[in-house]
């Protein structure tokens, strides 16, 4: 057979095969992206919102329905409490209206004067105090958490049969606007946990499945116990009942009065290996920034961080108590990583290995964070000519230290309750202030320094090391020595936002003395700065204009990358490493509330922001 003949039939058979509906077998897929399980979608929401249905949102004005949060949420434009139109730069990508259990549907009751609380003492008094107007509304709220913390919530309130009718009413509404692939509405609730009149140790729990099973058990409430211990009990029997799966988000431990990262069980007993194997299992992700402030760190815990002093929430606990100055040390994200180290060394289990998220707390139905869009913490919190100046629900704190804060990002595999809860658990998320910055982080043995610059670079990162929430081995190379991690970051600009400042690696470790250390490392900056003998650079610049409310992205880069190397890792320390982003100087929601209403804020008032990410930790673990 001549070699022309051989082409021509060659071509005839192929062209046959296609044909018929078949293709030739190839050694390998052409596509790169067959097989590929990588999470490789960046989704944005809010874990922690609440709604009318929650207690002490409708008692003091709140309006907007679970559903109302939903389709706010979705990118619907909604009209506010206060009567104001409202809509979001853009929609979210998913949501958890997370209304108290403790409560829920009491609101309904108490407004509707129903005969269970009518003929309830406190109940019918509570019932017309509500008459009298905002000023009683947080009287009532505050005799709630009083009656709380000794024990005498009037029955009406605790009635499980109301809230199991609401709860239910709720997990309908969040299944019928669930839509897998474009909008997800995970379920979930606030257990609100404040002994001592006040301290938070609040979790919100959030399931991983639908209706059908978050309904076959009653929310677990603080009526049962205000101890988390018991909480993971009762999330244990869920599971065991249903089938399903859940988790809880412990949030603002700066406003626990020291007791959200104790270093002893909820009753005061030494901490046992077994309580904090429970706590790593069933609190993955802490929730570092809100509206009530920033949660990372505080100025007297990390005294060499220039950007410590951020959104300080720091004086009291929910109900006004005094803040000693001790108690700020078992309250911060960053402190309580590194105290699980000791912990881990000690026990063999470490309580707070939990990956960093933000979200809102908004009790106004309206997750509207950005600095231009905030409407507040409460409904008497909306926009309005006075409301920086003004009280909170919170006794003793004024309306302008309300943070405009956070969001939730969440590197999934699909937009699905399975796919947003999986990256959840496995603490490959990060939190922000409110901008929608991408911020992805490897940690491995092998990155080279162009690796980062690389078009495949995320697929490396899976392939030659963990992303954010994992865990590092101990490696050697050929000649049995230990290898040094390196970790490649790359952090871009909220497309409509402001540039980045900076990139940093926050590092903490057991030294050899047993003692737990801290530092912070610049390790990617904008506008060609020079670091001093020191490691420090030079502050960005600041183009605000804080009269007109504006500011340039004149200084700033839209993207850093890097590959970095701990110039002082020591294999034998256990350590940990997150990253934070910041960005440059912009407009707080202050600013924004002075321009538009034409008013002048009191000089203690802050004006200008730096908004920041932060990174769920990757651990380093010696003994691995």
């Amino acid at each position: 057979m001549n070699k022309k003949y051989k082409i021509r039939l060659l071509t005839f058979v192929t062209t046959l095969t296609i044909a018929l509906g078949n293709t030739p077998a190839f050694a390998a897929d052409y596509s790169p992206q067959v097989g590929n399980v990588a999470p490789m979608k960046l989704l944005w929401g809010d874990t922690h919102l609440h709604s009318s249905w929650s207690t002490d949102a409708g008692i003091i004005g709140a309006k907007l329905t679970p559903e109302d949060a939903v389709r706010f949420a979705r990118g619907e434009e909604v009209t506010s409490n206060s009567g104001q139109k409202v809509k979001l730069s853009r929609a979210m990508d998913f949501i958890v209206v997370s209304d108290h259990s403790d409560g829920l549907g009491a609101m309904q009751e108490l407004m509707a004067q129903s005969p269970k609380v009518m003929a309830d003492p406190v109940g019918k008094r509570w019932a017309e105090m509500l008459r009298g107007g905002p000023a009683n509304a947080m009287k009532v709220v505050l005799e709630m958490i009083d009656a709380t913390a000794r024990s005498a919530i009037p029955e009406f309130i605790k009635d499980r049969e109301t809230t199991q009718n609401v709860w239910q009413r709720n997990t309908t509404i969040q299944d019928k606007y669930n839509e897998p692939g474009r909008f997800t509405t995970l379920i979930g609730y606030e257990w609100t946990s404040m002994p001592g009149g006040g301290d938070n140790l609040h979790r919100n729990v959030i399931y991983r499945d639908g209706k059908d099973k978050a309904d076959q058990m009653t929310p677990y409430t603080t009526f049962d116990s205000e101890n988390p211990e018991d909480l993971w009990k009762w999330m244990q029997a869920w599971q065991d009942k249903t089938g399903g799966q859940v988790l809880a988000i412990p949030h603002n431990g700066n406003v626990s009065n020291g007791r959200m990262f104790t270093l002893s069980s909820f009753l005061g007993n030494p901490m046992t290996r077994d309580y904090a194997e429970a706590r790593a299992r069933w609190e993955p992700l802490y929730e570092v920034t809100q509206i009530k402030g920033d949660g990372e760190t505080h100025p007297s815990l990390s005294p060499n961080d220039e950007f410590a002093n951020f959104e300080r929430w720091d004086t009291q606990n929910l109900n006004a108590k005094p803040k000693s100055p001790e108690m700020i040390k078992t309250e911060y994200a960053r402190q309580a990583l590194k105290d699980g180290l000791a912990i881990d060394e000690r026990l063999g289990a470490n309580p707070f290995k939990f990956g960093m998220i933000g979200s809102t707390d908004s009790h106004t139905g309206l997750a509207a964070v950005e600095e231009d869009n905030f409407f507040g913490k409460h409904a008497q919190a909306e926009p309005s000519p006075n409301r920086a100046i003004k009280g909170t629900v919170s006794p003793g704190m004024i309306g302008w230290k309300q943070s405009a804060s956070g969001l939730a990002a969440v590197w999934a595999t699909e937009n699905t309750r399975a796919g947003i809860w999986d990256a959840l658990k496995r603490k490959e998320v990060y939190g922000t202030t409110g901008p929608r910055m991408s911020v992805r982080f490897f940690a491995g043995y092998d990155f080279a320094a162009n690796d980062a610059m690389r078009a495949d670079w995320v697929t490396l990162g899976y392939a030659k090391g963990v992303p954010m929430g994992g865990e590092l081995k101990t490696v050697t190379d050929d000649k049995g020595k230990f290898k040094s991690p390196s970790f490649m970051i790359q952090a871009a600009k909220d497309p409509i936002g402001a540039n980045l400042d900076r990139v940093q690696v926050v590092k903490g470790w057991i030294d050899a003395n047993g003692k737990v250390q801290e530092k912070v490392y610049d390790v990617a900056w904008s506008d060609n700065r020079k670091q001093d003998k020191q490691g420090k650079l030079k502050a960005v610049g600041n183009t605000v204009d804080v009269k007109e409310a504006t500011f340039s992205n004149s200084i700033g880069a839209a993207a850093l990358t890097t590959v970095w190397r701990d110039p002082a890792f020591d294999a034998k320390r256990k350590a940990f490493y997150y990253v934070r982003v910041i960005e440059i100087p912009t407009p707080r929601w202050t600013a924004y509330d002075a321009k538009r209403f034409g008013i002048t804020m009191p000089p203690e008032v802050p004006m200008v922001i730096q908004e920041r990410a932060y990174s769920s930790p990757v651990w380093y673990n010696p003994s691995k």
